[in-house]
């Protein structure tokens, strides 16, 4: 069971690897940069979500991850990702309880999970992925493997999946027409 979640069309020519903390503001104000990125560019970009908690700064960073992914695991990761970073912000087991009762989550499922620490070892991995790609804060992003850091504006993101893009199309002569 691959828990490494993925948004917007698997085939997509784009894929963005985000390295994210949900008790990040900055990877807060980042979330909806790659809502309007999906949105704007459908079909053309695929989201890769990895977890990168700042356990120094972010004491229940871990706690959220490990919760996303027991959702992850009834097939409603995305939905409690986004209302992790699109709710009040509180990230304890009654906010993680009532995020999973919004979004049609099996209660006892989902409370076992999370007292079971499944994930942690994923969670884990993809620290040490992030730390060795070169992540050292949250949020980090690779676009098809070109880095961006921080909470940056849409631009910058609309200018690396463009270059990207045209990247592509040169790579691939067009088909002549019948």
């Amino acid at each position: 069971n691959d828990a490494r979640p993925i948004h917007g069309n698997k085939a997509a020519p784009i894929t963005i690897v985000e390295f994210s903390d949900f008790q990040c503001p900055f990877c807060q104000r980042s979330h909806a940069v790659v809502k309007e990125l999906l949105s704007k560019y459908a079909g053309k970009v695929k989201v890769a979500y990895r977890d990168f908690p700042l356990r120094q700064i972010h004491p229940q960073a871990d706690a959220a991850a490990e919760a996303a992914r027991c959702a992850g695991e009834q097939g409603k990761f995305w939905q409690f990702h986004d209302r992790l970073f699109e709710s009040n912000r509180s990230l304890d087991l009654a906010a993680f309880a009532d995020h999973a009762a919004t979004t049609g989550l099996d209660q006892s499922r989902f409370v076992e999970c999370l007292a079971a620490d499944k994930f942690e070892a994923q969670i884990e991995q993809d620290l040490q992925d992030g730390t060795k790609a070169g992540v050292n804060g949250t949020p980090g992003f690779f676009i098809n493997g070109v880095m961006v850091t921080g909470a940056q504006p849409l631009a910058v993101f609309e200018k690396v999946v463009e270059e990207e893009m045209a990247a592509l199309r040169q790579a691939r002569p067009a088909q002549p027409r019948q």
